[in-house]
């Protein structure tokens, strides 16, 4: 009974640590192989339903570290509930420091995590379904050890 106790004691822990209320919507998506072909757009859909709130846009990106490059050049457009472009727009994320190589973001090994902040202080107008397409733009195709992207949706803090 005591070993249970302490199963429950952790698995409460680890739910409430895990809470993020100002996160709205987080979503990754593992690419085959490792491998992000410049046709295999990644496709994001959230809600939103606070149109009187602010939002920051997180891009996470999961390498390996044999990555041949020290950024990543990726393309976003965001489509409101009417289809209609919100906003579009392209982003240089560093995955590597560019004069010590060292790996940004968290891992161990040879995979890493970073999540960038790279739309800032975004208003939606419309209570709807929000849908935001990411397109590698490195000219490589496929780009080789890119092994996940994803999106997080946050209220902006106050």
């Amino acid at each position: 009974m005591h070993k249970l106790a302490l199963w429950m004691a952790a698995l409460l822990f680890f739910s409430l640590a895990s809470c993020d209320p100002a996160r709205v919507y987080e979503q990754n998506v593992d690419l085959p192989e490792g491998n992000w072909y410049v046709d295999n757009h990644q496709d994001f859909e959230f809600q939103i339903q606070d149109t009187t709130q602010r939002y920051d846009i997180y891009f996470n990106v999961r390498y390996s570290l044999s990555y041949e490059f020290y950024n990543l050049y990726m393309q976003h457009q965001l489509l409101g509930p009417d289809s209609l472009q919100h906003s579009a727009a392209l982003h240089e994320l560093k995955l590597l420091d560019p004069k010590t190589g060292k790996p940004l973001g968290k891992g161990s090994s040879n995979i890493f995590d970073l999540q960038a902040l790279a739309i800032k202080d975004v208003s939606f107008r419309k209570v709807g379904t929000y849908k935001l397409k990411l397109t590698q733009y490195m000219r490589r195709d496929p780009l080789a050890n890119i092994l996940a992207v994803g999106v997080r949706v946050a209220q902006k803090s106050k």
